[in-house]
């Protein structure tokens, strides 16, 4: 049955405890589903090809079993199957094929198998997402098919353009414009169609990355002025109903007479908001203050499929039993295996975490999966082991943001330092040394900020330089990294900061202390004592 049959012929309660009521579970449930999906998935695994490659003829029967004998693994221990679309090595036959950015120009993508069950629980938590995301309390939610989405998704092979098609087989919700349109169109036109297409049907959900959501409704403001950007305002009212255009009419004047900017707000109510990809906490206030909802954060990636969710308290997300089978490895023991890769860190189960503690997690993929005990790269922080907001016994979480190695700007990138370094070998700018860093604007938007020192005989040598520096590094990233270059195409960001430092300045702190034991997001001690040395940068540098 659909679930739009369901909003018939079921009851609000039944329909909430099949979605949502994963939220009830006490730990011990909790526990019990993970363990059984993950023994199940053993079972498929072990006798599959692609377990074998790490089993070599051992046999495993317990979970004690499986985190004993499987090493931690990453991307590079699948590559050699996965990237040749190899089926038969798989644990289940695959439906489709999801693609991402791997290591932008160096590996260029990353492809995962998503299995009839995979998929059959993907659209079952998408749904108690869309239930979550309207809701005001328990047991409480507004979903109906004739509700209208505003598209904001890349398409398919990407991991979102698996929403719209999901989405139909369970309930007629319109998305604004039609996906069969949207994905003719480039960003811009989508933004305008979508925009012209709510101001005549209404927006009820709003569902995308967080960086690109902010972008949309910022552009709503040059749309509804009529400017150059937005296009001819009496073209973009035309064929809009008398009360929404009496309503557009007037929203106008009062902006004007107020000296303010029309937003969202003024002409939509949204019933649902939702948002993914990292840095939303950076994006989540300036939202609500566009749309006057606040968005619910969930997690979805391609090797996992959509793991997390909040609920209407927006107070941390937790993670659905059913989708992986969930570790997490401490701060520390992340530290130690990125210092030595030959490290293997130990991981804690769910019941294990600690409130205000901060974790890299571990993913293993049920319904026939292909990933185990695998890194996926994101850090998370337990931010509590139940709630009386939402009555919940399970932890939940906060999302921190991409493992330190890797520096993810907007959900758009994934830089590392071997990026760096071949976009600087690439330039042929005489480059001595450099420390990278993630950080964030004033007005809390990411950003990636090099400290570069040339060579003393270089002709590059004044602060005016470094917009040079800046300009001549752009140019390879974008070559290396299509992502980095949507960066600006589609958000209009210009996500580089560089800081020229004195010849010197490297040899004289690794004399000081210990060399940097990273070049990409060293450890905050080692950058502040890094800033100590380098002159006219204060000691309290926000990071």
């Amino acid at each position: 049955m659909r679930f739009q049959e369901k909003l018939n012929e079921s009851s609000k309660q039944e329909i909430w405890d099949e979605y949502c009521g994963f939220l009830d579970l006490t730990m011990d449930e909790y526990m019990t589903i993970q363990k059984r999906l993950l023994l199940e998935q053993i079972g498929l695994w072990s006798a599959s090809k692609l377990g074998q490659k790490f089993l070599k003829e051992r046999k495993i029967d317990t979970i004690e079993d499986f985190r004993k004998t499987i090493p931690i693994t990453t991307y590079r221990d699948y590559s050699d199957i996965l990237l040749q679309k190899n089926k038969d090595m798989l644990p289940a036959d695959p439906v489709l094929w999801i693609q991402t950015t791997w290591e932008g120009g160096l590996n260029p993508i990353k492809v995962a198998p998503y299995t009839k069950s995979m998929l059959a629980t993907y659209k079952k938590n998408m749904m108690a997402c869309f239930l979550l995301a309207t809701s005001e309390k328990k047991g409480d939610f507004d979903v109906s098919a004739k509700d209208h989405i505003l598209y904001a998704l890349a398409p398919l092979p990407y991991a979102t353009g698996l929403l719209p098609v999901l989405l139909k087989e369970e309930i007629d919700i319109q998305f604004l414009p039609p996906v069969e349109e949207a994905q003719h169109l480039s960003f811009s036109e989508r933004n305008k169609k979508g925009f012209k297409m709510g101001l005549k049907q209404g927006i009820e959900f709003f569902f995308g990355l967080g960086s690109v959501t902010y972008y949309v409704s910022k552009s709503f403001s040059s749309l509804s002025s009529g400017g150059k950007k937005g296009g001819s305002l009496k073209q973009t009212l035309t064929g809009v109903s008398l009360d929404r255009l009496i309503k557009y009419v007037k929203t106008q004047n009062e902006c004007k007479r107020d000296g303010t900017t029309m937003a969202p707000k003024d002409l939509f109510r949204l019933k649902g908001f939702m948002c993914a990809g990292t840095d939303n906490q950076y994006y989540k206030d300036d939202l609500e203050e566009l749309w006057g909802i606040r968005p619910m954060e969930l997690f979805a990636g391609t090797e996992p499929t959509v793991i997390g969710t909040e609920t209407w308290t927006r107070s941390g997300m937790y993670f659905f039993p059913d989708a992986c089978f969930y570790e997490f490895i401490p701060e520390e023991e992340m530290e130690k295996s990125l210092a030595d890769a030959t490290y293997q860190p130990q991981t804690l189960l769910m019941d294990e975490v600690a409130p205000g503690e901060k974790y890299e997690i571990v993913l293993t993929v049920l319904k026939g999966g292909a990933f185990a005990r695998y890194r996926v790269g994101d850090m998370y922080r337990c931010v509590g082991k139940t709630n009386k907001e939402d009555e919940t016994r399970i932890p939940r979480f906060q999302y921190v943001d991409r493992i330190p190695t890797i520096i993810d700007i907007a959900g758009f990138t994934r830089i590392t330092e071997k990026t760096i370094a071949t976009a600087m070998d690439l330039s042929g700018l005489n480059i001595q040394d450099w420390v990278a860093r993630k950080e964030y604007l004033d007005e809390k938007r990411p950003l990636l900020h090099i400290f570069v020192e040339m060579h003393k005989d270089s002709m590059i040598t004044t602060a005016m330089s470094q917009q040079i520096i800046k300009e001549h590094l752009s140019i390879y990233f974008r070559y290396l990294d299509h992502d980095y270059k949507d960066l600006k195409i589609i958000l209009g960001m210009d996500p580089m900061k560089i800081t020229l430092v004195k010849h010197g300045t490297f040899n004289q702190f690794e004399s000081e202390d210990a060399p940097f034991s990273r070049r990409v997001n060293p450890p905050l001690s080692e950058m502040n004592h890094f800033l100590r040395v380098v002159s006219g940068i204060r000691e309290d540098r926000r990071f």
